[in-house]
């Protein structure tokens, strides 16, 4: 009987064992961040008629993460125009760096709605252990795609998981 419980806690845990890239299909949680103007937003209402979301974690001192978002800001406008996707940042910068944040926006030129995740709860309710890690949202406000880190080039993988959303597709890697 020693033996049985260890195996079985082994099973138990091996069979819930989900890969990394391997979104689970879910809505995208209730929280509540902040605009750039200070006012609170539930996450419940990150919406955009029907087309694409992709969210994306960062932070003022992620060097990786800066590199993506200016990749995508380079580029959004296109996607814009091809899938009507909308990309929304979300800063993990605590309290203590939430006021560099706008300035850092304003300087880089992001075209993209940015949030301010300073207590860290919709982070924690979407699971996230690292930055950039981004997650693509269907029509129906569910999460079909996710990825963490960053390198030069992802952008072209992920326009194309964008367009196959856009036209309402399984997402493919």
């Amino acid at each position: 009987m020693k033996r049985i419980l260890p195996l079985l806690i082994l099973a138990l845990a091996t069979a819930s064992f989900r890969p990394a890239d391997e979104p689970k299909k879910s809505l995208v949680p209730a929280a509540n961040v902040k605009n750039l103007k200070g006012e609170i937003v539930n996450t419940s209402a990150f919406a955009n008629d029907g087309k694409p979301v992709l969210v994306s974690f960062w932070a003022t001192w992620c060097k990786p993460c800066i590199q993506e978002l200016s990749a995508w800001n380079n580029v959004y406008e296109d996607w814009k125009k091809e899938t009507g996707v909308k990309i929304i940042a979300v800063s993990i910068d605590d309290a203590r760096n939430a006021s560099k944040v706008a300035p850092f926006i304003n300087g880089k030129r992001w075209d993209f709605e940015v949030y301010l995740d300073e207590n860290g709860e919709f982070k924690r309710a979407m699971n996230v252990n690292a930055v950039p890690h981004s997650f693509l949202i269907d029509k129906d406000g569910k999460i079909v795609w996710m990825h963490n880190s960053y390198a030069p080039g992802d952008e072209d993988k992920l326009f194309e998981v964008i367009k196959q959303v856009a036209a309402g597709q399984p997402v493919t890697h």
